[in-house]
């Protein structure tokens, strides 16, 4: 069974992401969507959905970080947080899976670590969509029958 929390769902643009965006007004609905951007641009096969409220970055439908806007800061949260790297210690939390970052217009930010962060999201995401696929395929007996009649 995979580990992977994937969201068949997800667009390359989700217009209810955008609505979320417009509602989160103030200095901290100007960080979340600062770095929902940051997300966005990590590759051309990241794909969106509006997921318990906040918006969720996919590769492709394979969720990696979200952001969440709270009353006095903004949570940068990593679906396979725990298993990261993360040399400048930004990571707080203490789940199984999923680790996050609290920013707000008080705390100091290392732009570059955080930048850096997401990018390795992206990347270790895409290789374990990427084993999980190539595993899929080795192992045909996974991969649910199809009908065909």
């Amino acid at each position: 069974m995979s580990q992977l929390f994937r969201f068949p769902t997800s667009v390359k643009r989700d217009p209810a992401i955008e609505i979320w965006m417009r509602e989160h007004t103030g200095e901290l609905g100007q960080i979340a969507k600062h770095w929902f951007g940051i997300m966005r641009a990590c590759g051309d096969d990241v794909r969106e959905v509006l997921h318990d409220g906040h918006p969720t970055a996919c590769v492709t439908d394979a969720a990696f970080a979200y952001v969440n806007a709270f009353k006095a800061h903004v949570n940068v949260g990593f679906f396979r947080g725990a298993s990261l790297a993360d040399p400048h210690r930004l990571l707080e939390g203490t789940g199984k899976f999923m680790r996050h970052v609290k920013l707000s217009p008080e705390r100091g930010l290392d732009a570059t670590a955080l930048s850096s962060l997401i990018a390795t999201a992206y990347a270790d995401m895409k290789a374990r969509v990427q084993a999980e696929l190539l595993y899929d395929i080795s192992n045909p007996s996974r991969i649910a029958p199809t009908n065909t009649q």
